[in-house]
């Protein structure tokens, strides 16, 4: 299956504490920093949908405002009910200050 990267903006505009949600190609995701890497993951609880652009961001751990599902940026696992399913994670990376996120082609 191939795959292209597509550039979603600068790594000055990810925060460490508050995901950045954008579209990329009308597919809604999050983007946040940690440390010096950038994830991407879908802007969408798998437990009820509710968009994770308002969430909480700490120790690269994202936890859904609404029932407070808790899941790994870096790996899109559930850390914390009510949650079952893992989030959709995105390859991402930096390249001359700017946050690349990878989609099938």
């Amino acid at each position: 299956m191939s795959s292209h990267w597509v550039d979603v903006g600068g790594v000055d505009e990810v925060s460490e504490t508050a995901p950045l949600a954008v579209y990329v190609e009308g597919v809604p995701m999050i983007l946040v920093r940690c440390g010096e890497s950038v994830y991407a993951a879908q802007d969408m609880c798998t437990h009820d949908g509710e968009a994770l652009g308002e969430a909480l961001v700490e120790d690269c751990q994202i936890t859904c405002p609404r029932h407070g599902a808790r899941f790994c940026l870096r790996t899109g696992e559930v850390l914390a009910p009510p949650a079952y399913e893992p989030l959709r994670t995105y390859a991402a990376r930096l390249e001359n200050g700017r946050v690349l996120v990878e989609l099938p082609a």
